[in-house]
């Protein structure tokens, strides 16, 4: 029972030093730990941030609901006459362009999707119009 207790005031510190702290790496955590009297191995915190749902997003670790994938930001870029290009954090392009194609933008006639970036190919009479829906969309998920 105390080593019950013990371990969720460590969860809970941890919840607390992410929320007051831009922790980008577990070096900093572990040192934040320490200097609060809780000595943990790396492994040992990294499986406890993996119970805690907690991710690094942005370079930074975060708390995030489970069941609910954390969406990095997107950057959006004009390339005339005809593209726009979408850059986001690795790995998420795919999962981007996918969503795009299921609910285009006026005018998007296809994309194109590698590790980070997302090609969108629009009619360039909406190009304009699409950028307006792409930047609305971005900004309201």
């Amino acid at each position: 029972m105390i080593m019950h207790c013990i371990c969720m005031h460590v969860d809970e510190l941890i919840l607390r030093l992410l929320e007051a702290h831009a922790i980008a790496d577990q070096t900093d955590l572990l040192a934040r730990l320490a200097a609060e009297g809780h000595d943990l191995t790396q492994s040992t915190l990294s499986r406890r941030l993996k119970r805690l749902n907690v991710q690094k997003i942005q370079g930074r670790y975060r708390r995030v609901e489970p069941g609910a994938p954390a969406m990095p930001d997107v950057a959006l870029a004009e390339a005339p006459p005809n593209l726009l290009v979408l850059r986001t954090a690795p790995g998420f392009a795919q999962a981007l362009g996918l969503a795009l194609d299921r609910d285009p933008a006026p005018g998007q006639v296809g994309t194109l999707a590698g590790d980070d970036t997302v090609f969108v190919a629009v009619l360039p009479e909406r190009l304009e119009d699409a950028k307006a829906h792409l930047a609305r969309v971005l900004t309201t998920r």
